[in-house]
């Protein structure tokens, strides 16, 4: 079995992210960029540090383009990284490491320290994520916010291992925040369509109270301050907008 790793990259107009993105991941065998015909400069920094680049259709965002990403890579683990994150010099140790011995584990699943608005919020660590793992024993579904299936056994690193999370910065400005709130759940209402999903608004403006509450107070989101508070309020929010644009679809498709 090969101990080669390559980093497998989605990217659209990520030029003033990707080099901290990219200069973190030096020391793997193969970085491939799968880039959505950006109208920036992300592939020309691509090729710039030597990735592998290839091609897919724009279409909003990355899940329908997964697998075509993770199966362009040339060896047979490959490690699926965002542009807005970034992983330590630990976790490269880690999982060159790991390779060498996998036993009969296919995959792993990762901590992720999520920093928003500069502030790390310990409410939502863990935050696991299956981003490692066999070539071929992966399938990531196309639909948005859907996690990979792993054929085989997964590993789960310790939480407590603080030092091999993947860092996830998101946007410092509450103004982007809200428009990739806006732009997700345009996508969970294609996903609500599909299974057929009926709406109540009622119904939906309690699960906002009761999702809110459950972060704040329930995971102690009120701990990380005046960002926990404010993450908690818009974790409720994102429920609520989907379901109210939901429910205005089939309004106005009867």
């Amino acid at each position: 079995m090969s101990e080669g790793i390559s980093v497998v990259i989605n990217t659209f107009n990520t030029e003033k992210i990707i080099r901290s993105c990219l200069d973190k991941l030096k020391d793997f065998d193969e970085i491939v960029i799968c880039d959505m015909y950006s109208d920036d400069k992300t592939v020309e920094i691509a090729h710039e540090y030597g990735c592998k680049v290839v091609m897919y259709e724009r279409c909003g965002f990355a899940e329908p383009a997964r697998n075509f990403a993770i199966q362009s890579a040339s060896n047979d683990w490959v490690f699926v990284v965002d542009s807005d994150e970034h992983v330590t010099p630990e976790l490269v140790q880690y999982l060159k490491e790991f390779v060498k011995n996998p036993g009969n584990y296919k995959g792993l699943k990762l901590p992720r320290k999520n920093i928003y608005w500069g502030k790390f919020l310990e409410m939502e660590y863990p935050d696991y994520i299956i981003r490692f793992g066999k070539k071929d024993c992966m399938d990531w579904p196309p639909t948005v916010h859907s996690h990979p299936v792993i054929n085989g056994e997964i590993y789960t690193i310790p939480k407590e291992r603080k030092e091999l999370a993947i860092v996830h910065y998101t946007s410092n400005r509450v103004s982007d925040f809200i428009n990739i709130i806006n732009k997700y759940t345009d996508c969970e209402v294609e996903k609500m369509l599909a299974k057929g999903k009926k709406v109540n608004i009622p119904y939906a403006f309690f699960q906002m109270i009761w999702l809110t509450f459950e972060k704040l107070i329930i995971k102690k989101g009120y701990k990380d301050g005046t960002h926990g508070f404010i993450m908690c309020v818009f974790r409720g929010f994102y429920k609520f907008l989907a379901q109210v644009k939901y429910w205005e679809y089939l309004k106005n498709n009867k």
